[in-house]
């Protein structure tokens, strides 16, 4: 004992020593981030960017990059609104099953060698028809082949000439123009994603902002201003502002916020724990010390944090566990305190998740007027006492990843105040995905970004006829169902917002899940990068973005 004790006190005093040596460091005085008098944006990716196929745009760190190099028809405003982007103008049938989108003149791929002359060629409306087919082709396998199911009629992409595209739906469905903004449905030329096939992946080629010029997998990706982008801002100025984008890959944090300090990133995305405390103040306000030193961002995002309980009934883990109980699943909600959890573990970084499984912003008001559950640790045990629980001592395994595990941690010892006992089990992030994929996970740490602003997306997870994913709970009510299948076909936006609370009510009645907060974008950044800011759905904008 008193070696391991010796050991830890050893970790311990390392781990000190690294971190003073990077706030130390943090103190030196910033080297400004350019090279030659050319403005680069410069940001660390540290799990790595897999795929610049927009087909593959199913993470974070891959759809920024996409974001940066394609346009989507469409696209999502910082205030959540959808505006044109590819398209200048939309009608939509009076039936609302056929949207006729009309494209914007003067919209170039990229120069390619591939391409007549080297230059790039017109964007189209052919070019929008290949780009939604892909998605759905088989021999593609696109991550995101999910979001047109049952939902597009056979041949329901159509070229009318080349600057008018129409899309025709099966039944009304009003996220749709979500949809299109989505990463997944950015357009691409056919012939150049034919030639090079899965090495398209590497070989992108889209209308964006910046183009790719180099990518050292593992070491740094470059990419260069489009000289001849469409897009201009309000003053007629051509965008984007900045000459570069530098992507480096440090998989360790210490040595990214290091990099940051001197100048060598522009932004850090999220804080990771190990400096939280020492940036952050308990209410989650930058401390004094730091606020000369550079700027911090925070916005309210479309992310939920919760823990997932599988409930399928036929399922042989459920079938032994206390969690098919739902005063038990009840109970475990009642036992965690959120608001403490949030500022004693998160740094106040997100808000409580004590209403709905959908978070806030969106304008159906889930947070508003949905009853989630309130810390009541009284009523948890009276729950458990009710069914029996309390003679049952068989530990309930809770499945999470190792930046989760002193939350999961602290989850598991308020469930043992109430007498609920929790084993915590920290597995790899791909073991976790392919459990909760394969109903293997009984208990388990999850989030849900929201794909496009819409309810729907969060409530799609609880569809009983949705696979997992979406649906990793195997959650089945029969009335949600009904439901969920009638806010689909309902064309008035408040009875189509109703629909979801009263969705998300029944979801959290029966608490197939522990919704935990509801998230926050936060970003360190350089003190001479402006027009930056996050927004809430967590997107790289860069496009006004500039470096003084």
């Amino acid at each position: 004992m008193l070696v391991q004790a010796m050991k830890k006190t050893s970790i311990f005093f390392a781990k000190s020593a690294i971190l003073g040596l990077v706030f130390a460091i943090f103190f030196i005085s910033c080297n400004d981030i350019r090279s030659n008098n050319k403005k680069v944006f410069s940001y660390n990716e540290s799990t790595g960017i897999a795929t610049l196929d927009p087909a593959f745009a199913k993470n974070q760190s891959i759809m920024w990059a996409v974001h940066q190099l394609y346009n989507t028809l469409v696209e999502i405003d910082s205030n959540l609104n959808i505006v044109p982007s590819v398209a200048k103008s939309w009608e939509v049938s009076a039936d609302r099953r056929t949207y006729t989108f009309h494209l914007k003149e003067g919209i170039y791929f990229h120069n390619n060698p591939l391409f007549k002359n080297g230059r790039g060629r017109k964007l189209v409306a052919a070019d929008v028809v290949y780009s939604l087919n892909r998605i759905q082709d088989k021999k593609v396998a696109s991550s995101g082949a999910w979001i047109f199911n049952n939902r597009i009629e056979v041949n329901g992409f159509k070229a009318l000439n080349d600057s008018t595209f129409e899309l025709k739906l099966v039944a009304p469905f009003q996220p749709i123009l979500g949809i299109l903004s989505m990463q997944y449905c950015s357009i691409v030329p056919h012939e150049i994603v034919e030639h090079f096939g899965k090495d398209f992946r590497n070989n992108p080629c889209g209308t964006g902002p910046f183009t790719l010029v180099s990518w050292d997998e593992g070491e740094s990706m470059i990419l260069h201003k489009n000289d001849q982008y469409w897009e201009k801002d309000e003053k007629g100025q051509r965008l984007p502002y900045i000459d570069a984008i530098k992507v480096s890959f440090y998989d360790n944090k210490a040595t990214e916020f290091l990099q940051f300090r001197q100048g060598k990133l522009s932004f850090v995305n999220d804080i990771d724990p190990s400096f939280k405390d020492e940036l952050l103040t308990k209410k989650g306000d930058l401390r004094k010390e730091w606020t000369s030193k550079l700027q911090m961002k925070k916005h309210p995002y479309l992310n939920t944090e919760y823990m997932g309980i599988l409930v399928d009934t036929n399922n042989e883990l459920v079938r032994t566990s206390p969690t098919k109980i739902k005063a038990v699943r009840q109970a475990m909600n009642y036992a965690i305190n959120r608001p403490q959890l949030m500022m004693y573990m998160r740094n106040s970084i997100g808000i409580p998740a004590e209403a709905g499984f959908v978070p806030g912003g969106l304008p159906s008001r889930n947070t508003e007027l949905v009853k989630g559950y309130h810390y009541n640790p009284a009523k948890s045990r009276e729950l458990l006492k009710s069914c029996g629980y309390l003679d049952n001592q068989v530990p309930i395994k809770l499945l999470t990843v190792s930046i989760y595990a002193d939350i999961a941690s602290f989850i598991a010892r308020q469930m043992e105040e109430v007498g609920i006992k929790v084993q915590v089990e920290v597995v790899q992030k791909s073991l976790l995905l392919e459990q909760t994929a394969k109903s293997q996970a009984l208990f388990f740490r999850a989030s849900w970004i929201a794909d496009y602003p819409d309810a729907e997306n969060y409530m799609t997870m609880f569809y009983s006829k949705n696979p997992a994913p979406p649906n990793y709970t195997r959650y089945k009510n029969i009335a949600f169902d009904v439901l969920y299948e009638r806010a689909l076909q309902e064309t008035n936006d408040s009875i189509r917002y109703d629909l979801y609370r009263k969705m998300d009510q029944l979801v959290i009645d029966d608490a197939p899940i522990l919704p935990l907060w509801y998230d926050m974008a936060i970003h360190l950044v350089q003190s001479n990068i402006k027009g930056f800011s996050p927004n809430a759905l967590n997107i790289l904008e860069l496009r006004k973005c500039t470096i003084y």
